[in-house]
């Protein structure tokens, strides 16, 4: 009986230990300055999109976000960086598109979307072909 009580007694401490620590972290990190992707998205979709971002840019984190020279520590909040407006504006526009036209939101997804890689190909700038001609109906 005195080794059930002991084993109880190790038990009991070692989830009350597990129960605290899983307490004091977060549940789900706090983004700051997010203005076009929701408050509360998770670790895994933000990944997502800055995974989308690489591959259809061709470009890594440093691309849009300020590097410490010293640590290599992203400061992702930072705004000195135009191009964080810039891909702030072309998620909108891709957005409005993707809506308008391909009726995607949270009820409706429909395989043809528009995305980066839709212009840019893998370049951080697209490539415009110049010799377009369109005719009139």
């Amino acid at each position: 009986m005195r080794l059930y009580n002991k084993h109880l007694a190790v038990i009991m401490g070692l989830t009350a230990v597990v129960a605290g620590i899983a307490a004091t972290l977060p549940l789900q990190p706090k983004y700051k300055n997010l203005k076009v992707l929701p408050k509360d998205i998770t670790q895994f979709e933000l990944t997502q999109v800055m995974d989308g971002f690489e591959r259809g840019l061709g470009v890594e984190c440093y691309y849009c976000h300020k590097q410490d020279k010293d640590s290599g520590e992203y400061d992702y909040a930072n705004e000195e960086k135009g191009e964080k407006e810039i891909a702030r504006k072309m998620m909108r526009m891709t957005m409005d598109i993707n809506k308008k036209y391909f009726h995607y939101g949270k009820d409706k997804k429909v395989p043809a979307t528009v995305t980066c890689y839709t212009c840019h190909n893998g370049k951080s700038m697209p490539e415009i072909e110049t010799d377009i001609r369109l005719k009139k109906n």
